[in-house]
């Protein structure tokens, strides 16, 4: 299969894309992502591609708040807005104090509590970590020695959480529970020794349990039922795939980020466009932050 250009390259570094919830706000039933060394968050909106800057050097992912508003993943910290625009962003928790390292991708879990990747800007190895925050702001490492932090999504049922830490070039499944939360880890799949790419980056997964994770140098987006086993790849035009989500107002179509990192400015004119594919699936709506 093969993703079709979906926007312009509009973002140097195009990460975390989510369809954005009928929240009844002006972004409603958006495709929203972040330029995440920009700083910026990108909406699409039926005039054009709308930008917010996020008051920080980066934008690592945003996520919708189950009373409205939006939280925002910057460069050592989380903010928080009533308005899913980001017109009144304002900090909610600062999480890191070391100025070599920021944060990266996360997600929610099903009760609400938002994990947040962080690593070194060298990636120097198990210079990262992974950390939890509840709704009343209480936050936690749940993993250390994590050397680049991305993907993470739960199954349909939310008893499986899929992780990656990108150098690994391997997905990690934990198991979850709102009283041991994560728990149990254990290789879903790993990348072939001859591979090329660098390893598994964003991911998510659809109504049927398949976890759908773009391939970071690989070109492509790979789909692997719960049993890890390899039953579709996306095809890009590009190099460097950074993340996935499903959206449309079915949930049919998987959108698909992509970065100019590392590249020549003569290099692959699409990359830094979201992309789009129609795998016949239906995704699942992301989880919101409770705080």
């Amino acid at each position: 299969m093969k993703a079709a250009q979906h926007s312009d390259p509009v973002a140097f570094h195009a990460e975390g894309p989510l369809w954005w919830p009928d929240d009844g706000s002006e972004v409603a039933g958006m495709l929203r992502w972040v330029d995440l060394i920009n700083g910026q968050v990108l909406t699409d909106a039926p005039a054009g591609i709308i930008r917010a800057d996020v008051g920080s050097s980066i934008a690592a992912f945003l996520r919708p708040r189950r009373g409205g508003g939006a939280v925002v993943a910057t460069e050592h910290g989380l903010s928080i807005a009533d308005d899913a625009r980001l017109d009144d962003l304002k900090p909610f928790a600062e999480l890191i104090d070391d100025p070599a390292v920021r944060l990266n991708e996360g997600g929610c879990a099903p009760d609400g509590a938002l994990l947040v990747g962080a690593m070194r800007y060298d990636a120097a190895p198990g210079g990262g970590r992974l950390i939890e925050i509840l709704p009343d702001g209480t936050a936690s490492t749940v993993r250390e020695d994590v050397t680049v932090s991305n993907g993470i999504a739960w199954s349909p049922d939310g008893s499986l959480a899929y992780y990656n830490d990108t150098p690994s070039r391997q997905t990690a499944v934990y198991s979850w529970d709102p009283e041991r939360r994560l728990h149990d880890p254990r290789r879903f799949f790993a990348l072939d020794d001859g591979d090329d790419a660098v390893g598994p980056d964003g991911l998510c997964v659809d109504v049927d349990g398949n976890v759908w994770t773009a391939i970071y140098g690989g070109s492509r987006v790979e789909c692997h039922d719960p049993s890890g086993r390899l039953v579709e790849v996306v095809e890009l035009p590009v190099t460097n795939v950074t993340a996935c989500a499903f959206g449309g107002e079915g949930f049919d179509r998987l959108f698909i980020t992509t970065s100019r990192e590392n590249l020549a400015d003569d290099e692959q004119p699409e990359a830094g466009a979201v992309f789009v594919a129609e795998p016949g699936v239906r995704g699942l709506p992301v989880h919101q932050f409770g705080g």
